[in-house]
């Protein structure tokens, strides 16, 4: 234990998801020891960040205004709708550049052992937004984990009857992975993803 203000911030440090309590005592000496200038610096963007950002009213991603950069796009596809869990999935899919349709970020996933439900998620503006019969295909891309195929599934359930098409990114086997370190849940949705060769 340190004293007063250097054991506060090891411990605020130590609330951020990911930081163990080595690690938020190594971040606090960091800190510390910089320049009073960078520390400045992090301490404005931090509060800038959080006086200017906020969350886009059509999808739920981060935005700086009252839309997204995406959702202002008016060459993005909006009869096809990805669903994403956070904001940062967003990201991932945009790095790939293989996606020109919208987003719907839900802001987690069911999850009952930490008591959320899909009346926690963005899930009554998801059905807003498909009830106009703009979107024709929404593609599920949640996390191939236990909350995340949870909420697969109920968003599958939930949608279907709309007369969507509802599809699920494909899971399998990562480029340059060895098949004897598959895990056999991923192994068995290679082969239920398998697809052909054929030209």
């Amino acid at each position: 234990m340190y004293e007063g203000v250097v054991q506060d911030l090891i411990d605020e440090l130590g609330r951020l998801p990911g930081v163990g309590p080595k690690s938020a005592q190594r971040i606090a000496f960091h800190l510390l020891a910089a320049d009073a200038v960078d520390v400045k610096r992090l301490a404005d963007v931090l509060t800038e960040v959080k006086s200017k950002v906020r969350f886009c009213e059509v999808c739920g991603n981060v935005a700086q205004e009252r839309l997204c950069r995406v959702c202002r796009d008016p060459r993005r596809d909006a009869s096809v709708i990805c669903v994403v869990e956070e904001s940062k999935d967003v990201v991932a899919i945009e790095r790939t550049r293989e996606f020109r349709g919208r987003y719907h970020v839900l802001g987690g996933a069911i999850s009952p052992m930490e008591g959320i439900g899909p009346d926690d998620l963005r899930m009554r503006e998801l059905l807003a937004r498909l009830s106009d019969g703009q979107v024709t295909e929404a593609i599920i891309a949640t996390d191939p984990n236990l909350e995340g195929e949870a909420t697969a599934t109920y968003l599958a359930r939930l949608l279907k009857p709309m007369g969507l098409r509802v599809t699920r990114l494909a899971s399998g086997l990562p480029v340059g992975g060895d098949l004897e370190y598959a895990d056999e849940v991923t192994l068995g949705r290679a082969f239920a993803g398998r697809r052909s060769l054929d030209g």
